[in-house]
């Protein structure tokens, strides 16, 4: 299955959540992190129930501190 994540692209061996896919993807702490799938914003909450499919096109921002 083929994910696109950041514009690059990503083979996983069956389908995955997002929780799951972040813990590949960002090993550690996942705070401060907003996800889209296929331009829908996905709340936290709903990371371990959304399961990505093969074509699937994720955004994943990580929020920083700056000024």
């Amino acid at each position: 299955m083929e994910i696109t994540i950041n514009n690059k692209n990503h083979q996983f061996n069956q389908s995955c959540s997002i929780a799951e896919m972040i813990a590949v993807m960002l090993p550690g702490e996942v705070k401060g992190i907003a996800v889209a799938v296929n331009q829908t914003i996905i709340t936290k909450s709903d990371w371990p129930h959304h399961f990505l499919k093969d074509g699937d096109r994720v955004t994943l921002i990580k929020a920083t501190q700056g000024g």
